[in-house]
């Protein structure tokens, strides 16, 4: 089979790495697999070098392409340019299946790939929500909620081009089907799936107690992590109103930030400003194959992300025996079930976050039994194998669909 995955930006990320490991089973599995992606930029990183130097046992590589126009942004000019980039691409490789990720890759994906002779089988995966939460001033909160309005109808045009919508998580499903988005029937949930290994068993070096010390770290140290970018709504703010208090009460507990961002240097400033300089550690940016290593390090996860599909970081660092602490969003409950694989507060609850971290810090035990009890689940269900065997169904139902002229 040769499949065509389309990405808008091939940064480091929870849905590019789910994307590159599908790219990765599948080429395992023998198919042919091409990758698409628009221009990288920024401080996040980027997983190209990883797709560049991947080879299967038998030699077998991913094929990339860039799209010159595909930019996150909205940009007619350039969007209309990026639509025919992708209509040349999927015209000259006739893949059996067009499978796109992330809001603008797919919203342009899915209509070039429907036009082409023959219509290819059309996937399209839901990472997260494209719709911002509807906050600020006036003026601001105005500009969200047209932003929102243009991006539904923008996705209830797309999903009319397209044969399968694949969620990370069943909540993706019940807010995309509350704004008339896709029809019943046409969604299915594959969990995003990852390398589990890695995080199950600590290479040389790289055990808790080895990572602290690289960090700086003493082994009784209180440590709150986050594996998040330095960005809005990720809730690094948050935790800082959260904890300030007990950071500086306790000279043990320190914040270990892993990541880095547009926001780097603001919240840095603020950290000064509340002389916790010495309570909070930041690793700048860290490769995907460094994470798990540095999850080992924490005693909580905290991840008082705003918005999210189903975060990736949750079910990691169960698997490196770590309890999360999580604000109830979106898809977050489907891996981080309260009181049996971490505990959830309400979004932007800052009060009842640093409470469940006190109660974390307190109850030792107890954080102990839910990490342990996520570790043996997510090993299953968030494996990257696990998500590859669920494509190929999705694969063939779509390919049957587009045969039929669906």
């Amino acid at each position: 089979m040769r499949i065509l995955h389309l990405s808008t930006r091939l940064i480091l990320g929870g849905s590019q790495e789910n994307t590159v490991l599908s790219c990765e089973g599948q080429a395992r599995l023998g198919h042919e697999v091409h990758l698409a992606f628009g221009p990288i930029y920024g401080p996040e990183g980027s997983l190209l070098s990883r797709v560049e130097q991947f080879r299967t046992e038998g030699g077998r590589a991913i094929a990339t392409h860039l799209v010159p126009d595909m930019v996150r942004e909205v940009n007619p000019l350039r969007d209309a340019r990026a639509y025919g980039q992708i209509q040349e691409l999927v015209t000259r490789l006739r893949p059996d299946i067009v499978h796109t990720h992330s809001s603008k890759a797919g919203i342009l994906g899915r209509a070039a790939a429907w036009s082409c002779s023959p219509r290819p089988g059309i996937v399209h995966t839901i990472h997260g929500p494209p719709f911002m939460p509807v906050e600020g001033g006036v003026v601001t909160r105005a500009k969200v909620r047209a932003n929102n309005w243009v991006y539904t109808q923008a996705e209830r045009l797309a999903a009319r081009k397209c044969h399968v919508i694949v969620s990370v998580a069943d909540a993706m499903t019940a807010q995309f089907r509350a704004r008339g988005i896709g029809r019943e029937g046409q969604y299915v949930t594959v969990r995003s799936g990852m390398e589990v290994e890695p995080f199950l068993t600590a290479r040389p070096g790289e055990d808790r107690d080895s990572m602290r010390a690289k960090l700086g770290l003493a082994p009784g140290d209180f440590v709150i992590g986050t594996v998040a970018r330095l960005a809005q709504h990720k809730g690094h703010d948050d935790l800082l109103d959260a904890l300030g208090d007990d950071l500086k009460r306790h000279a043990e507990w320190k914040l270990l930030w892993v990541g880095d961002g547009w926001w780097r240097d603001r919240l840095l400033t603020r950290v000064r400003e509340m002389g916790l300089s010495d309570r909070v550690i930041v690793t700048g940016l860290v490769p995907p194959d460094r994470v798990p290593a540095n999850m080992r390090a924490m005693d909580v996860l905290a991840h008082p992300s705003y918005r999210e599909g189903l975060p990736r970081t949750v079910p990691q660092a169960l698997l490196a025996g770590v309890c999360p602490v999580a604000y109830d969003a979106d898809g977050t409950r489907e891996a981080c079930i309260d009181g049996r694989t971490g505990l959830l507060v309400p979004v932007g609850d800052r009060a009842a976050l640093g409470a469940a971290i006190r109660r974390s810090h307190e109850q030792p035990e107890q954080r102990a039994e839910m990490a342990a009890r996520g570790r043996a689940w997510c090993a299953e269900a968030f494996s990257a194998q696990k998500m590859v065997s669920d494509l190929e169904v999705v694969y063939r139902r779509a390919t049957k669909l587009a045969g039929q002229g669906a």
